[in-house]
């Protein structure tokens, strides 16, 4: 018979770790319906448990959860649990991703618990995966995407032309933050930090005239009617990883000779992994984290991939932009190919002057 356990974890957990030169993914398997995974991917194969490690906020225990009914479909005999923790990025709310750490402050602890044997794979929203993962672990598969961009919530105001002069807007994302003011200048734009019901709270309570949250986040929590308005990727384009969700673990054989990868292999989605390898390859290029306003963005038409890109200062004076399209089997060739491009418009510079404010700013 099948369990379902959850259990919670709150300890504050750290591992040191190098980094490796290279992202480690591992993509091989096409979307396939889940009759067809069945037939495809036995359940012999799985072991007779998996312990699936998430954040423990809503919105990271239904992504967990949604891969936990996607595995038990697959391997009915399996029992799969949930184990819950707390991390240090959930923790400090009081500053900026930029000031703090970064977007690695969201997973280390999930690491922690695989490299210790206390679970068997972590799963993440992409945009919040670093570019580089630690040595001994891998991404082996990404889901298909959600809505990749970003909605405008409000109580009061269906979009941001509509909001007055001086109006208070909030986002945690230096990108969403160059990007609005380059278009409207005359907001003001503040922080927003916590999960994804902290935030609505804080709009709620009239903190905010408006927040600028990731759609795909409000749909699979089944929140679409806070959506005033999404934002064309023209006005506000999206995150490297932006919607999609990612499966981490421990690379190298395991003691018991189950092979994960082939396990996960039939959640993968072709389409989205080849979009985000793109949009990932250019953030990595250009050391892509939280102190940075980039965006990237890929869309996936059969064999042909369009790819848009963006660097810009947190103030959105000075910025930087290119697009390209290739063959979807190249993904990364496309990022070096639209990253050198930004380069030419002189997207190093607009870079440092980043850095220059984030150090300011420590």
């Amino acid at each position: 018979m099948l369990k379902f356990v959850i259990l919670r974890m709150s300890r504050d957990w750290h591992r040191p770790g190098r980094r490796n030169n290279s992202e480690s993914i591992r993509f091989e398997s096409n979307y396939m319906t889940q009759s067809e995974q069945k037939a495809s991917f036995p359940s012999q194969l799985a072991p007779h448990k998996l312990i699936i490690a998430s954040r423990e906020s809503r919105l990271a225990m239904w992504q967990a959860e949604h891969v936990r009914e996607r595995l038990a479909a697959l391997y009915p005999d399996c029992q799969i649990s949930i184990l819950g923790m707390t991390t240090r990025g959930d923790q400090i709310l009081d500053r900026t991703l930029s000031k703090v750490g970064g977007k690695g402050l969201f997973v280390k602890e999930l690491e922690v618990a695989m490299a210790e044997g206390r679970a068997d794979l972590a799963v993440h929203s992409l945009k919040d995966v670093p570019m580089d993962l630690p040595e001994g672990f891998q991404l082996a598969a990404v889901l298909e995407r959600e809505d990749p961009r970003d909605a405008f919530v409000s109580n009061d105001y269906a979009s941001l032309a509509d909001l007055p002069p001086g109006a208070i807007v909030g986002t945690s994302s230096l990108r969403r933050q160059a990007l609005i003011a380059a278009r409207y200048p005359h907001l003001s734009i503040k922080p927003l930090r916590g999960n994804l019901d902290t935030r609505l709270g804080k709009l709620d309570r009239g903190e905010y005239a408006a927040i600028i949250l990731a759609a795909a986040g409000l749909i699979r929590l089944g929140l679409p009617q806070r959506i005033r308005s999404v934002l064309d990727p023209s006005v506000s384009l999206p995150a490297a990883g932006q919607g999609a969700m990612a499966i981490e673990v421990a690379s190298g054989a395991r003691s018991d000779g189950v092979d994960l990868q082939a396990i996960l292999a039939p959640l993968n989605h072709t389409a989205t992994s080849q979009a985000v390898l793109a949009e990932r390859k250019v953030s990595k290029i250009f050391g892509g984290s939280c102190q940075i306003p980039l965006a990237a963005h890929a869309t996936v038409d059969g064999a042909q991939m369009h790819l848009r890109a963006m660097v810009a200062t947190p103030d959105g004076t000075r910025s930087a932009f290119a697009e390209l399209s290739g063959p979807s089997g190249q993904p990364e060739l496309l990022g070096e190919q639209v990253s050198a491009l930004l380069e030419q418009q002189d997207a190093q510079a607009i870079l440092a002057v980043c850095r220059q404010d984030a150090a300011a700013d420590a």
